[in-house]
């Protein structure tokens, strides 16, 4: 059974790969890129200090970069628990995808879906009640989960299982904002 999701995995992989084109490389190498989304990390620090207060935002802050250290070590712990090549490394699929980005490491869990959606996930459940359009928000974890399969650096049951755990993490830390928040009474 897990021989056969494997196998429909790398055929996914392998159509929503081909779909891509020489012309949209640049485009998808540049929504990869973590430094292309600060104007968006800036205005969602801009919301949060505005509906939230200074004291309120900073203290959300150092959550939110508790959650993204604790997002960051548990797939990176996944990833060493199963040590699954990325398809750009892996001599089964790498010569019938195109790979646009080399890089090393393993493939399982995709750190880029898990964290971006744990912070989306977070800064929804958090601002929501404040400024409705929050929710475009989820455009980024889209863009950014996409990107690595068109890419050819993962597969999609590695971007799919990190928006899952990005969902629950985002919405775990957030849950744990709301007590933490409580107690200091800021």
């Amino acid at each position: 059974m897990l021989q056969y999701i494997v196998e429909k995995d790398k055929e996914l992989l392998i159509f929503l790969n081909s779909l891509g084109t020489t012309y949209w490389d640049s485009f998808w190498l540049l929504v990869t890129d973590k430094l292309t989304w600060i104007p968006l990390y800036l205005i969602l620090l801009l919301l949060l200090f505005r509906f939230y207060g200074w004291k309120k935002a900073l203290a959300t802050l150092l959550i939110v970069a508790l959650l993204i250290t604790f997002s960051d070590q548990f797939v990176n712990f996944i990833k060493f628990s199963f040590q699954r090549l990325r398809p750009n490394n892996d001599p089964t699929i790498n010569s019938v995808i195109r790979v646009v980005k080399n890089v090393g490491g393993y493939s399982f869990i995709s750190g880029h879906a898990t964290s971006s959606f744990a912070v989306a996930s977070f800064f929804i459940a958090s601002l929501r009640k404040y400024f409705k359009p929050i929710y475009l928000v989820l455009v980024w974890p889209i863009l950014f989960m996409y990107s690595r399969i068109y890419l050819g650096v993962h597969y999609p049951i590695d971007v799919s299982l990190g928006l899952i755990l990005g969902v629950i993490f985002g919405l775990t830390f957030y849950k744990l904002s709301l007590f933490v928040l409580s107690k200091i009474n800021i």
